[in-house]
């Protein structure tokens, strides 16, 4: 079977859910999660500058991500496993401000998200993961930030009934430590 590839605009401006082409037949499979000519034919305009890979135990949350400065854009597939994907629109002049989307990224299924600027992102592991990120804007360290992933005010509903409850959750200490997103906004501005 052949999937084409799909693109679904959502409710925050410029994150876009993608179904990627892939091709199945008794060997297994074939995916193609980036193309910049089939992307620029559906408007979208974005170039690769890195990729890099995480591979995370079940009940690992890597959230709420982005960069200060030179914001990093980023195509974002599970190649494995389960994950619980969140996007937070966290720009002020956007009509979703600090509203959040949350998919289910599967490797089986091959889909997708494109994180635009200004949106923090994150997500909650829930089978052993490889989550691929193709970023449109290099990693800087000096400029890396985010906001609790339980950040009252945005209120993001993760599923961690799925992994057992609160207390199987495996944070790491940078990801303990962040602030909430009121005291990021008083600290830095907003996007």
């Amino acid at each position: 079977m052949i999937q084409k590839f799909e693109f679904h605009e959502t409710m925050i401006p410029g994150l876009i859910e993608v179904t990627p082409f892939n091709a199945d037949d008794i060997r297994g499979c074939f995916t193609k999660d980036y193309s910049k000519e089939v992307f620029e034919q559906n408007g979208i305009h974005y170039d690769l500058a890195e990729v890099f890979y995480t591979t995370s135990h079940k009940g690992v949350i890597r959230a709420l991500h982005f960069q200060r400065v030179k914001q990093q854009p980023k195509l974002v597939r599970c190649i494995y496993g389960h994950v619980y994907d969140v996007v937070v629109d966290l720009r002020k002049d956007s009509p979703a401000f600090k509203k959040w989307l949350g998919f289910d990224l599967i490797g089986e299924k091959h889909n997708e998200i494109l994180v635009p600027a200004g949106c923090a992102h994150g997500y909650l592991v829930l089978e052993p993961s490889i989550v691929s990120y193709k970023c449109s804007e290099k990693f800087y360290g000096e400029y890396d930030g985010g906001i609790k992933w339980n950040d009252p005010d945005i209120n993001v509903k993760w599923p961690l009934e799925k992994i057992g409850g609160i207390e199987h959750l495996i944070l790491a200490d940078k990801d303990k430590s962040l602030p909430t997103w009121a005291e990021f906004e008083k600290q830095y501005g907003a996007f």
